[in-house]
């Protein structure tokens, strides 16, 4: 079964752009898929028409089988949309926004409650139930709409930028929230710019790029394609110099801190050892730049060159 299903989508505004060239996509269920581009690239565009706020051009979409043209009422009640800015008044109180949420769904009042108690909890925000949304921090507002976006218990979650502007801790804590919701079976649509993000969340990916989609994989046969990635290792005790490991190239950014290139023919666990016997202890590491932006960069690039 698909969640998503795009066939020749397209999107001509009415000043002549075209913001989607006919795109093919499709979204497994229980996927967590990845939608990047830049800005202006059709992202937008694309969400707005699954979701029913932009009328398209031509084309189809269906939503685990159910075509939007036919059947959108249906569509619409399996989807749950997370936008990028705030759209709620800031003087409901917060248990008010996702009792209403409910109701735009039909769902009753007693049930509506009982699912605002749940998923207020399940953000960890319940203690504001009673306060007007404005009492809110703004990593807060973002659990809020998370929270109103589950009310309908939705088969597909769409999230539109959500850690944009929140900081490290809590964008951590959320996509801690997502993975779980996608553990729990809901398929989840993320966009973000925050390409970090995609990488660790993510198990499917699809790029645009000027209402083209340039590229559709999976995350894993997507980072496969790099040649070669640079960690860089945080150690226990200093080194006076760069130590030579045989089949790696290495710098030193600091006596605490080594650069070690990897090519995708070498290991980890191969270069622990020889770090080991050289007496060096790594307390930590991570990559020196984002390796699904290294690929996005090059893919954009590449498919400008050929336009």
């Amino acid at each position: 079964m698909k969640a998503l299903s795009v066939n020749k989508l397209t999107k001509i505004y009415s000043n002549g752009i075209a913001a989607l060239k006919g795109i093919d996509l499709e979204v497994a269920e229980g996927d967590f898929f990845a939608l990047l581009g830049q800005n202006g690239a059709g992202k937008s565009t694309t969400i707005g028409i699954i979701c029913s706020l932009v009328n398209k051009t031509s084309g189809k979409v269906s939503i685990f089988g159910h075509d939007i043209d036919k059947q959108l009422t249906l569509a619409k009640s399996l989807i749950g949309a997370v936008p990028q800015e705030m759209n709620f008044s800031l003087f409901d109180k917060v248990a008010n926004i996702l009792i209403n949420q409910a109701g735009y769904y039909g769902i009753p009042k007693k049930i509506a409650i009982t699912r605002m108690e749940k998923y207020l909890h399940a953000m960890g925000i319940w203690e504001m139930h009673n306060q007007p949304a404005f009492k809110l921090s703004g990593g807060m507002k973002r659990r809020l709409m998370i929270a109103r976006a589950l009310m309908n218990e939705p088969r597909l979650l769409i999230l539109d930028e959500p850690t944009a502007g929140v900081d490290i801790e809590l964008r951590h804590g959320l996509w801690r929230l997502l993975t779980e919701l996608n553990q729990q079976g809901t398929s989840i649509i993320l966009t973000t710019h925050y390409l970090e993000e995609a990488e660790q969340l993510c198990k499917n990916v699809a790029i645009i790029d000027h209402g083209d989609i340039i590229e559709h994989a999976s995350m894993k046969s997507l980072i496969n394609r790099l040649d070669a990635q640079i960690m860089v290792f945080d150690l226990d005790k200093p080194l006076s110099s760069v130590p030579e490991i045989n089949g790696y190239k290495t710098s030193l950014i600091d006596k605490h801190t080594l650069e070690i290139e990897i090519s995708r023919s070498q290991s980890l666990n191969e270069l622990f050892n020889l770090l080991s016997q050289q007496g060096i202890n790594v307390s930590s590491m991570q990559h020196k730049t984002n390796r699904l932006e290294k690929l996005f960069i090059n893919l954009v690039t590449k498919n400008r060159k050929n336009s």
